[in-house]
């Protein structure tokens, strides 16, 4: 990556295009600091991340990434699979877990498969799944790594057209190769050879 410069603020949709290898989930990582920086900084409200003071775990418990692999527990219904990270990690109560969980699966158009396992879904409905999985997490920033390239185009449609919506008030970064992608979006980036090419 080289001299990569942007900003997001709250309640952004920030989309970043470009050809495969061009630096987006290289980028990505870097965000969530999976990748070591060799130079540079990354900002959350204004504190640079590599900070010995900031506690990576709980800048991390702000930061959603949604892959392309869905990582669910086969063994879980969908609402299970909504319901058990909240009460693991969040601390909710069940009953408002469950809620929650209700809630988002509706939004994502997975309202009629809250008692179906993993195995029992399509590649899209999964990723609707982890799309309100993460979601219910309610994160600051949500970070998306081509996470509707594998699916089928209504299921992507839903997902992308109603990002804005079922993101709230949290910062959304969407990174693809897919220029239909970026319509939702309020600012687009395309990138080539690690760098920003266009804005």
């Amino acid at each position: 990556l080289k001299d990569i410069s942007f900003g997001v603020n709250r309640g952004d949709v920030i989309s970043v295009i470009g050809p495969s290898g061009s630096g987006k989930s290289t980028m990505l990582r870097c965000i969530n600091l999976l990748e070591d920086l060799t130079g540079g900084s990354i900002l959350y409200h204004g504190v640079d991340i590599r900070d010995k003071s900031v506690k990576l775990t709980e800048y991390r418990a702000k930061v959603g990434m949604v892959f392309q692999s869905f990582n669910l527990f086969n063994n879980m219904t969908a609402l299970q699979n909504c319901v058990k990270p909240q009460t693991v990690v969040l601390k909710r109560g069940k009953a408002e877990a469950t809620k929650i969980a209700l809630e988002y699966l509706e939004k994502v158009g997975m309202g009629a498969y809250v008692n179906a396992k993993p195995a029992q879904l399509s590649g899209g409905q999964k990723q609707r799944l982890a799309l309100a999985i993460a979601l219910v997490s309610d994160k600051d920033i949500y970070v998306f790594d081509e996470a509707t390239s594998n699916i089928d185009i209504d299921s992507e449609s839903i997902i992308m057209n109603n990002i804005k919506t079922l993101s709230g008030n949290r910062s959304v970064i969407v990174i693809s190769h897919r220029l239909a992608n970026v319509v939702p979006a309020d600012n687009i980036y395309y990138m080539e050879d690690g760098e920003i090419k266009e804005s």
